[in-house]
């Protein structure tokens, strides 16, 4: 992806399909061709990582330019602005503080890539602003924020997605459209699940703060702590105080798919097993989990989590198979598989691109969809494949596997609210301790 015909060339939208020996073949359009009518200036906040797949699909628009990138660390940012040079040939501007891009009139959205502690008060504070919102997964570090989140979006009536790409998949589109029509027969079982080899994060050290890094205000929400050596760029997804755990950081994908697939909300029960056995660092939550989601219908989700040893036998890094009277279906970002009840395949759809699944950035095709997506419901009010209050329905369910996993049994849910009725424990999770000063309102 060294220059922009290349990108675009490699993340045309669209499918490959395989059915029983006949190749059907599919119809696409460039992702800038879409509802490019009127221009959309975007600022970018946080831009170490995630955020790169942002950028290149952001410029797939012909019509849209990002005006601002935005992160509270200057070494970041150089890095960040000669690698938009070489992508996208330009440079837009610099700004630590992003309360004053969002000051800015010109900005129409803001996209968020910044640690999650910081993602919904940010969302919140851009929808004050008069911004449209587009927030990597999760889209909040705790269930209050979800409710403020989505009362947000109600009252200051802006486009909010969240970043959970799958949503724009064409092959997931595809099986969730066969799954309502009875392919699988009566579906009742989703799994869900995810493997990595993370290694230890060690025992972090007190040191200064970098002169480049403007630590307060990367705390921003987050009740204060000093600097130690283990946390920044990248391992704060392993502390309480900003992250959420592989549960949030890449179980919200396929969770999220499952759900959808289903065709459930929240769930009724949920139970979690597992814990932190592989290294004695700060590492704060389960580094091997197990949950399982009851819901109405005699439905069920799995989530299995291997943060810190690769699953075998040998298996994707990461995915979905959903379960059903009359067979099954496998989805990645990459692909959906059907197979009938004694295994056989019956049909294979491919994603025109392949998409990068397990590592920190994700660049693939299926963020210039989910762009594209936002982009048309800003200009044209279509609707989003994430919109912010069903996506926060699936956070909400990773946020009760944590609850479970802390409290250390089955949780009763009510499924209206997502509130826990039988822990006190868990429900003390609900809201988080907020800085003096910091906490997002309405």
């Amino acid at each position: 992806m060294t220059t922009r015909r290349d990108f675009i060339k490699k993340t045309t939208t669209g499918t490959a399909a395989v059915t029983l020996g006949s190749m059907v073949l599919p119809s696409w359009a460039n992702a800038h061709i879409l509802g490019a009518n009127d221009q959309i200036n975007c600022a970018v906040i946080g831009v170490r990582s995630r955020a790169k797949a942002h950028v290149l699909a952001i410029h797939q628009d012909v019509n849209a330019k990002i005006l601002y990138s935005c992160d509270v660390d200057d070494t970041i940012i150089e890095e960040h602005n000669a690698w938009c040079q070489k992508h996208i040939g330009y440079v837009p501007k610099v700004e630590k503080d992003f309360r004053k891009v969002l000051e800015d009139k010109d900005v129409d959205a803001i996209f968020i890539a910044t640690p999650e502690h910081w993602h919904a008060p940010m969302a919140i504070m851009g929808l004050q602003a008069g911004k449209h919102v587009y927030v990597e997964k999760p889209c909040s570090h705790n269930p209050y924020e979800n409710d403020l989140l989505v009362a947000a979006r109600n009252k200051y009536g802006k486009k909010v997605q969240m970043g959970n790409q799958q949503r724009s998949a064409k092959t997931s589109q595809s099986a969730v459209e066969d799954i309502k029509k009875g392919i699988i027969g009566e579906v009742f079982k989703g799994e869900a699940y995810y493997s990595n080899n993370r290694t230890s994060i060690g025992n972090g050290k007190l040191i200064d703060v970098p002169q480049t890094l403007d630590w307060e205000l990367w705390q921003g929400p987050a009740p204060r702590e000093k600097y130690r050596d283990n946390i920044h760029p990248y391992n704060w997804h392993w502390f309480r105080n900003w992250g959420t755990g592989e549960i949030h950081n890449n179980g919200t994908h396929e969770i999220d798919i499952c759900r959808w697939a289903l065709g459930v909300d929240l769930p009724d029960t949920v139970t979690s097993f597992g814990g932190k056995y592989t290294y004695n660092d700060d590492w704060e939550f389960p580094d091997n989990q197990q949950v399982t989601y009851t819901f109405p219908g005699n439905k069920f989700i799995t989530w299995t989590s291997h943060s810190r040893g690769i699953m075998k036998p040998e298996r994707p890094g990461r995915g979905i198979t959903i379960y059903g009277s009359k067979g099954t279906i496998e989805l990645s970002r990459n692909f959906y598989k059907l197979y009938d009840l004694g295994g056989n395949p019956i049909k294979i759809e491919y994603e025109r691109e392949l998409s990068a699944t397990t590592n920190t950035q994700g660049i693939g095709g299926l963020d210039v969809d989910h762009v594209a997506n936002f982009f048309n419901a800003i200009r044209k009010d279509t609707s989003l494949n994430s919109e912010i209050r069903d996506a926060s329905v699936s956070t909400m369910l990773c946020h009760l596997g944590n609850m479970a996993h802390d409290a250390g049994h089955t949780l009763q849910v009510d499924a209206k609210t997502g509130k826990v009725l039988n822990s006190e424990k868990a429900m003390q999770s609900w809201k988080r301790d907020y800085e003096k000063g910091w906490e997002p309102k309405l």
